[in-house]
């Protein structure tokens, strides 16, 4: 287990010790990861998402897209209507879908502008109150079927939650291949993966950027652990931090300047800041333990793993600096904190009863939940909506990623076929 035998193996953050024993596995390099539900929300939505008007002109489906994003989500069940089109121009027989049990349904067409591309327009209708609940028109190129898949079920996660959806997002994740380590970057379902990174030296902690255009993490390419900063967009990287020692652990300010990091160039593991071109190097807390595992908040707080007051537990400290402030209490054993991105609560990784599971705690009440059933959990990573949260685990001995949501009823599985997984981290929403 990833941290499990020793106090100090967790808080240096040498994550790569057990990466590096793991048996070699074989990975296809255009391998996606398949994500299967394991369990749904216990009250869930039901919809209506039939074919666009003129969909069977394109080479790829666009509303099997839509379909599968809300059915994976767990909040949403598919209402059959049959294998008609409801056209965008028309207002469908509400009543008449209300009878067959759905409370909403979604209409759409495609538009062929006289190029080779389309313009998708769609609107979505609350059955009970006869009502349009919102309209949309995007432009679409064919090979764009899953982006734009994507952005309607955002549309329609929107409209019926309230919240943001996460579709359209990216997750980062590494994958261990045999002797060679590929941090691979994915569409939020799995699909889409490319790899930003092949190294056969560890590759660990992943942070996306607030612009998602940028991830930081450590490679030990040079033997060291050293902190990179990678722009997907041209593959260029440059080195942030390469100290003395170990640097290890980055984490994103809110506006995107700065990483927290953990340096060993003064003895401890300790907390810094620096700016994402590796200059202005500063100290953000002190102690006479270990601090590791930094998280940003929105608020400027920044969230780390310490020992300093006995066992693993986690802290607060401004970015400015100054005293840490200990958030947890319960438990002998609290690391890895993430904090949600409205603020509110806190994600984690405790020690119950001997299996190290997800738990979240709302930060006003202190109140906390388990979240998960496993017994191997780690690294958990919330998407940008805070609905879900990524998190790495094991089954059948190797490792996969899971997600669970905030309120611990849906739960999905996230595999690659005959390959270890680790290290995820959910990408911000696309702008």
């Amino acid at each position: 287990m990833l941290r499990a035998n020793a106090v100090t193996q967790m808080l240096a953050a040498f994550r790569f010790f057990i990466l590096a024993v793991l048996t070699g596995l074989s990975l296809n390099a255009s391998a996606q990861l398949s994500i299967e539900i394991v369990g749904a929300g216990a009250s869930r939505y039901p919809v209506v998402i039939p074919i666009f008007e003129n969909e069977g002109q394109l080479p790829r489906g666009v509303t099997d897209v839509v379909r599968a994003d809300l059915e994976r989500s767990g909040l949403f069940t598919l209402v059959s209507i049959g294998p008609q089109a409801l056209p965008e121009s028309v207002t469908p027989d509400l009543a008449g879908i209300r009878s067959r049990g759905a409370d909403a349904v979604l209409t759409g067409s495609f538009v062929p502008q006289g190029d080779g591309r389309y313009q998708v327009r769609f609107r979505l209708f609350d059955t009970q109150k006869q009502t349009e609940l919102g309209a949309m028109a995007l432009p679409m190129a064919p090979a764009q079927n899953r982006a734009i898949g994507h952005r309607i079920a955002d549309f329609v996660y929107e409209k019926l939650t309230g919240q943001p959806g996460y579709f359209s997002t990216r997750i980062a994740y590494v994958v261990k291949s045999g002797p060679n380590y590929e941090l691979q970057v994915a569409d939020a379902d799995g699909m889409n993966a490319a790899t930003a990174l092949r190294s056969r030296e560890p590759i660990i902690s992943p942070a996306w950027s607030p612009d998602g255009q940028r991830l930081a993490y450590v490679s030990f390419e040079q033997k060291k652990p050293i902190v990179y900063v990678h722009t997907l967009a041209t593959g260029q990287r440059r080195v942030a931090a390469n100290f003395k020692g170990s640097n290890s652990a980055p984490a994103w300010s809110p506006d995107g300047s700065q990483l927290a990091v953990v340096l060993t160039k003064d003895g401890l593991s300790q907390l810094y800041a620096i700016n994402a071109d590796g200059s202005g190097v500063r100290r953000l807390a002190s102690s006479s333990g270990i601090d590791t595992e930094p998280a940003w908040a929105a608020d400027g707080n920044i969230y780390f793993t310490s020992d300093r007051g006995g066992s693993p537990q986690i802290y607060r400290v401004s970015s400015a600096g100054g005293s840490a402030q200990r958030v947890t209490f319960d438990g002998s054993y609290n690391v890895t904190p993430r904090p949600s991105p409205d603020g509110r609560q806190l994600a984690f990784i405790t020690r119950n009863n001997g299996r190290f599971q997800v738990a979240i705690q709302d930060i006003a009440s202190k109140q906390t939940t388990i979240l998960t059933d496993s017994a191997r959990d780690e690294s958990p990573s919330f998407a940008p909506n805070g609905r879900m949260i990524l998190y790495a685990t094991e089954s059948g001995g190797r490792g996969v990623l899971a997600a669970v949501s905030s309120d611990g009823r849906v739960k999905q599985r996230l595999t690659v076929q005959a390959a270890d997984v680790r290290e995820p981290a959910w990408g911000p929403q696309a702008r």
